[in-house]
């Protein structure tokens, strides 16, 4: 087809593949433990079409398994994903004007894999360089998701167990070479940790609550020590 012919769309389809190879065995995965879960084809489909966030859907159905109530879940999603919206905006600076009106897609296609990935092109981002990743993404999501779900139980519960360390390990993929250029970010991670383990353990808060109250506090120690790092070092 001509369209391949494209060279944005053809080095969209090279950096979106490995994406696509992550993508499916976590998306499956949640497919299959929303299932087991107990939301419906239709939840589980609508989820990743129009959350398409894998952390965070993962995490709402820890939420509904432990009885959390919709505001809460909402409220943690919301403060969970607050991140793409920056990523979102940090990319938007390096777009064309004349791509700007698809900045809302674009946006909607952003995960922190994605985000990696057009981050770090070397060459000028084009719009069906992007298009293409995000799509492709985006497709691997929900289509992993829909297979997980139909077909998911009958594969061996040690590879359904597999499946599940798909998400650890692609955050891990994004987060660890980060280490070695940015330290800071280490440190934003012990905090992260630190803050929400001390909420856990302390039974201060209900399930859900203690996920938001982690990221709130978190992120607000970690501002404040970083900011005060950089006027040290002005």
């Amino acid at each position: 087809m001509s369209v391949f012919k494209n060279k944005s769309i053809k080095e969209g389809i090279v950096y979106g593949s490995p994406l696509v190879l992550g993508y499916l065995p976590v998306a499956m995965a949640f497919g299959l433990l929303a299932k087991n879960t107990g939301l419906s084809f239709f939840g589980t489909s609508a989820s990743s079409i129009f959350v398409f966030a894998g952390s965070s859907q993962f995490m709402f159905l820890d939420l509904i398994r432990v009885g959390v109530s919709p505001g809460s879940i909402i409220l943690a999603t919301f403060l969970l994903n607050l991140r793409h919206l920056i990523m979102s905006a940090s990319l938007s600076t390096k777009l064309d004007d004349n791509m700007k009106p698809f900045v809302p897609i674009i946006g909607f296609g952003i995960t922190d894999e994605t985000f990696s990935v057009l981050s770090f092109y070397k060459e000028k981002l084009s719009l069906p360089f992007i298009l293409t990743v995000n799509g492709m993404a985006y497709l691997a999501w929900v289509g992993g998701t829909i297979f997980g779900y139909l077909v998911g139980e009958i594969i061996p519960q040690a590879l359904q167990t597999s499946l599940g360390l798909g998400l650890y390990a692609l955050f891990a993929a994004l987060l660890f070479p980060s280490f070695k250029t940015n330290k800071s970010s280490i440190f934003v991670s012990l905090i992260a940790v630190a803050v929400y383990t001390i909420i856990y353990y302390s039974n201060i808060l209900s399930s859900g609550w203690d996920i938001i109250a982690g990221i709130i506090i978190s992120t607000w120690i970690a501002t404040i020590i970083l900011e005060r790092k950089e006027l040290r070092n002005e």
